[in-house]
């Protein structure tokens, strides 16, 4: 196993200490939304106490906001590897893609098409469709069922000269398998098109370097990285100037404010600097050498992915072994670089809603469902019939209790 400092992990973590039934709760509801650190929620605090007022005003503590939002422009962009003004914020992912697709599609011309996938999260997928309206063709990539991977070869099939863009999950939220986004991004740009990329459920557990990516829009949620509900969006400068977003008159027209409608959640855009600050303090702890807070957020997302990886390959290992558990995805250790810690399974004879409520009286919370991801779980076949379990690791979940968790697999399924 990685050598990660798990006690001072917890220890930043205070829901981890909350019981049920006497029971410690083993949070493997990740992919939903994780748990954030003391820190996150003393900063959220600290905010409300000491500069709780809008922007741009001629006073202390608005331009204690705008330099808190400043900062959590240049926190997003050593995370991302961007630059400060290419990241914008907003409600949550779903809430700014329907914003991009909107201004996109201004673009666009009847016949023009893009391509979505079957394996996305449907905020990636219904934001495209309602382009069909203009006369945008919608084209979907099939998955291979056997393992709930990105066909590519149909992916290929589907490119032609009048695409657009191509809409396509970083990783699964589902059965978190990560998609070889570079290739699709090499792809679409050789016949011209943009790639919007949803990222909400990657970054939680490897590093991004959108430079090297090269993909035109990552969107990402803060929920679903150890902070509070925000959505961030990173945009290529040139694609942030040149789209005309929908907003109010008066509001600012440069970038990247112009693409920032209304009053922002400045409460939460404390806590994820917080949130970054916390990563790269981990990172500092793992690698003490670093030079700067981007070098200290990739270490510790390196080690982080070799931790989780760890434990996914003890979970997978002995979940293969329960009678009757079908567990989708890929399951051979050696592809596991291309799968995050995120396990949809069923149980023969029992529904996952029936599943996670036994493990949930038992302080052990996970999933069930479809997730968003309604093109995956009608592709299996189990759309009708309740979805899947999910079981999601993140890097404050420990081995102690993936063996509690198949312990009371055994005994009670």
């Amino acid at each position: 196993m990685v050598d990660l400092d798990l006690g001072w992990i917890r220890n930043q973590f205070p829901a981890l200490s909350q019981e049920i039934n006497g029971q410690p709760v083993i949070f493997l509801d990740g992919p939903g939304g994780t748990q954030v650190p003391k820190s996150v929620i003393d900063a959220i605090a600290e905010y409300l106490i000491k500069s709780n007022a809008n922007a741009h005003g001629a006073f202390a503590t608005s331009e204690r906001t705008d330099a808190l939002i400043t900062a959590a422009r240049a926190a997003m962009g050593d995370l991302l590897g961007c630059n400060s003004d290419e990241v914008v914020f907003g409600s949550n992912m779903t809430t700014l893609t329907y914003t991009f697709s909107r201004a996109i599609g201004q673009e666009l011309q009847p016949g023009d098409e893009i391509i979505v996938t079957k394996l996305d999260h449907y905020a990636n997928v219904s934001p495209w469709y309602a382009l069909s309206e203009r006369g945008v063709v919608i084209r979907e990539v099939e998955i291979n069922p056997e393992d709930c991977t990105l066909d590519m070869n149909h992916l290929q099939q589907q490119i032609n000269e009048r695409t657009r863009l191509i809409a396509v999950g970083y990783a699964s939220n589902a059965v978190g398998t990560i998609n070889d986004v570079a290739t699709v991004v090499k792809l679409a740009h050789a016949v011209g098109a943009m790639v919007f990329v949803d990222a909400v459920h990657y970054v939680a557990h490897s590093p991004i370097d959108v430079r090297v990516l090269d993909c035109d829009f990552l969107a990402c949620s803060a929920y679903k990285f150890f902070g509070p509900h925000v959505g961030i969006m990173y945009a290529k400068r040139e694609h942030l100037a040149r789209l005309y977003p929908y907003k109010v008159k008066p509001a600012p027209d440069e970038i990247p404010y112009r693409w920032e409608t209304g009053t922002q959640n400045y409460e939460g855009l404390a806590g994820l600097v917080a949130t970054i600050h916390y990563l790269a303090e981990l990172g500092q702890r793992v690698l003490p050498g670093v030079k700067n807070r981007r070098e200290a957020l990739v270490a510790a997302m390196i080690v982080i992915k070799q931790y989780e990886k760890d434990l996914s390959q003890k979970l997978v290992t002995d979940l293969l072994q329960i009678p009757g558990l079908t567990l989708y995805g890929i399951t051979d250790p050696t592809r596991f670089d291309w799968r995050t810690p995120t396990f949809g399974v069923r149980l023969a004879g029992q529904t996952p809603h029936a599943v996670a409520k036994a493990l949930g009286q038992e302080g052990i919370f996970t999933w069930n469902g479809n997730f968003y991801a309604l093109g995956l779980t009608e592709k299996l076949g189990v759309e009708s019939s309740g979805g899947l379990l999910r079981i999601g690791l993140v890097h404050y979940n420990t081995v102690e209790e993936i063996h509690h968790l198949l312990k009371v697999l055994s005994k009670k399924l």
